[in-house]
């Protein structure tokens, strides 16, 4: 592929052009219009703000149209995105497996078949799905009993080869590993919802119907591939305070804390240790209710022979399909799978080094200088990311013209709609303001670490494209500061009257978000 350098090609003529904008005769990037000093003005006002005091803040803003930069802050500055990342995994697996490509989960065996006996082993191949449900593996078991079989005098072999088996990123922080923006990677692997959280589990604490009692607690999907812990009591009365976390190194779930009689139940997300076994554990109890008995053991991690034939078989969604999901709720486990997969598709070898290797030579190709940023995951979680925000704004830039933009621009979260699938992390910022609807954009967030890097459109129908990122602060949260320059971008109007002010556009506030979590939906957290 040929280097593409659209943005800074537009960048370079705007400097020249004798007209940057309708409307606004002669303005360029070093002689702006009147409006364009007034937007400049304000976005300074709001990075004066005393929380960025002693943090590092970079910003830069983009008219696509005419490659003019209307506003720049250290876009040059290489800062921590967090899950702004996912701006590059996103558009490089639409680019390079493209949308319709799908991940598919099979069933085989090379064993004998003698009436309901399948003399043999039965191989259950990941193909990287993050989003196999109990339910699908339960209409793989049906599909293995309506082919007549009723006992396998083998093994059920898991085949989770199509990746490698590094489990966790290389530089994820060890008190990240139960929760479930940091699940393990496996080709094989279940989803206890449709949010898609690959790799967990949910457990539900429910009230005892008298104090003093243990709570009642479950699974989400029922499995006895994690052991539960339960220390927590029920209260007659008091504040529900349930913990629930996996101890280290296996699959005991500690729940303590208490629940009063009669409370809503409490629940969370768990990460399981060693997701291919979870979902050998689970596909197991499915093929058990449909009659199909496996005589011999459990083996994680042997290949499926060249040999073997087709039993049963489930696709997934579409990967198009798949971006609302992973963009929308900032999915930290299908970056992550996405990388492994393009490497795979691409090289053959599905490791976060070959894909992030494609990644990189994808950005490349669309303009982004590859020499000034590093990327060490799929999803941000990783500190050692490090991309500068023009950077971002090239790559925005660019894949406008792509024949898959409008399908991963519409899965990018919009700010103030309410709906999690629709505005996703941005559900609750922005409303009542002119980029509600308008704004749609990647969220990024770690504990000092905070970013906003997407699309608005002006109050006169252009087209910005925008990178926010804001590192090392000391406060809770620095949203409402980005909230405020999106809104001010959405009002800005060259020529004539102008919305943009030197004072900050009030926003509502946005929930405090903790370490590794996009904060803006009905995960069971505090933000």
């Amino acid at each position: 592929m040929h280097r593409r350098l659209f943005p800074r090609a537009l960048a370079l003529l705007a400097l020249v052009a004798t007209a940057a904008t309708a409307g606004a005769p002669g303005a360029t990037a070093e002689s702006p219009t009147p409006a364009t000093t007034r937007l400049r003005a304000t976005i300074d006002a709001i990075l004066a703000d005393n929380r960025l005091a002693g943090a590092q803040a970079s910003v830069v803003v983009v008219d696509t149209s005419t490659g003019q930069t209307l506003y720049d802050r250290n876009g040059d500055r290489r800062l921590i995105p967090a899950s702004n990342t996912k701006l590059l995994t996103s558009t490089a697996a639409m680019e390079l497996l493209g949308p319709g490509h799908r991940f598919t989960t099979d069933v085989q065996t090379t064993g004998k078949r003698r009436g309901g006996l399948l003399s043999g082993n039965l191989h259950l191949r990941g193909g990287g799905d993050p989003t196999m449900l109990a339910a699908d593996y339960d209409a793989l078991a049906a599909q293995v009993a309506a082919d007549g079989v009723r006992v396998v005098s083998g093994n059920l072999i898991a085949d989770d080869t199509r990746y490698d088996n590094t489990r966790l990123g290389p530089d994820w922080t060890w008190d990240d590993e139960p929760y479930y923006y940091a699940g393990q990677v496996s080709a094989l692997t279940v989803a206890p919802d449709t949010d898609y959280d690959a790799g967990t589990v949910i457990v539900n604490a429910a009230p005892a119907a008298r104090a003093g009692a243990r709570p009642v607690v479950s699974t989400t999907p029922p499995t006895r591939y994690v052991r539960i812990d339960n220390r927590a009591e029920t209260v007659s009365e008091g504040e529900t305070s349930i913990s629930i976390e996996r101890e280290h190194g296996g699959n005991t779930i500690v729940v303590t804390g208490q629940i009063a009689v009669g409370d809503e139940p409490a629940s969370d997300w768990v990460t399981v240790w060693e997701p291919t076994g979870y979902a050998a554990e689970v596909f197991r109890a499915a093929l058990h209710r449909h009659g199909v008995r496996v005589l011999g053991r459990t083996v994680l991690g042997q290949p499926t022979p060249e040999t073997a034939h087709l039993v049963a078989r489930h696709d997934s969604m579409s990967l198009g399909e798949l971006m609302t999901p992973f963009l929308k709720l900032s999915n930290n486990g299908h970056a992550e799978v996405l990388t492994k997969e393009i490497g795979r598709v691409l090289s053959g070898s599905g490791t976060w080094s070959a894909g992030l290797t494609a990644i990189s030579e994808y950005v490349a190709d669309t303009g982004m200088d590859t020499g000034t940023l590093r990327q060490r995951d799929g999803s941000g979680l990783s500190r050692r990311n490090l991309v500068p925000a023009t950077e971002f704004v090239d790559l925005l830039a660019e894949v406008r013209t792509e024949p898959w933009f409008a399908t991963w621009y519409a899965a990018l979260p919009i700010a103030g709609q309410p709906d999690r699938f629709v505005g996703g992390t941005l559900r609750s910022r922005m409303a009542g303001t002119p980029a509600a609807g308008n704004v749609h954009a990647k969220t990024g967030s770690l504990t000092g670490v905070s970013g906003l890097s997407g699309y608005v459109t002006t109050a006169d129908g252009h087209l910005l494209a925008f990178s926010i990122l804001l590192n090392n602060y000391l406060t809770a949260s620095v949203k409402t500061l980005e909230d405020q320059i999106a809104v001010a971008l959405a009002g800005h109007r060259e020529g004539g009257t102008s919305t943009a002010r030197v004072a900050p556009p009030s926003v509502p506030d946005t929930p405090r978000t903790p370490e590794g979590v996009e904060c803006s939906w009905v995960k069971p957290i505090t933000c």
